[in-house]
């Protein structure tokens, strides 16, 4: 248990540890803290067309997790480092993530901004979890990051754009669509719609 924000309040969070098992994810709740551990990659947009394309992975996401990511990245004495890593708005990758998801039985999406209905179906079905990084905090997000393993598509596709995979270490996350058919953004959405009702009747 780790103290809340206000007196007396504790929050629970959960630790998830690469590779990330089936029944763990599926026990998650939307509004669930998190912190990551172990591998995770990242794949934005021509990482899902490639994908899309028919393009061969660079990697078994089987049970592993893509972050949607292009992070600011340098090299020093022959090693990358990750000076900022924040999550990049998700709403792009629709198109594509329902079919990623039931493709390679990949358990974590994380990202920012929620994601459309199709994926949450894709998730409830699966057994995968959307999760909501700190946004406008690239830099702290970066300080969990303690290893770059390796990056794929790095000529192809640019930096920013590339497949990184970052060995990371208590990344803090909050589930914000779950594997049961609940979204945080859906029952924000839901609530504000009802006290936006109620006011316009005053």
């Amino acid at each position: 248990m780790l103290g809340g924000a206000q007196k007396g309040v504790e929050v629970l969070i959960t630790q998830l540890t690469y590779p990330f098992e089936e029944k763990i994810v599926r026990s998650l709740r939307a509004g669930d803290a998190v912190k990551v551990s172990g591998i995770i990659w990242t794949g934005r947009d021509r990482f899902h067309k490639h994908f899309a394309d028919g393009g061969k992975l660079p990697v078994d996401f089987k049970d592993g997790a893509l972050y949607h990511c292009g992070p600011v990245v340098v090299k020093r004495d022959g090693e990358w480092h990750a000076v900022a890593c924040g999550p990049t708005t998700s709403v792009r990758e629709n198109p594509y993530e329902p079919d990623f998801i039931a493709t390679t039985n990949v358990r974590l999406i994380i990202g920012k901004g929620g994601m459309d209905a199709n994926t949450l179906a894709a998730c409830k079905k699966h057994g995968a979890v959307y999760l909501q990084a700190v946004g406008g905090a690239a830099a702290i997000s970066a300080a969990a990051v303690k290893r770059i393993r390796n990056v794929y598509f790095l000529e192809e596709f640019g930096a920013a754009e590339a497949c990184w995979e970052f060995e990371v270490e208590d990344f803090p996350c909050v589930v914000a669509m779950d594997s049961h058919g609940v979204s945080l953004f859906d029952s924000v959405k839901e609530s504000s719609e009802k006290k936006y009702r109620e006011f316009i009747k005053k």
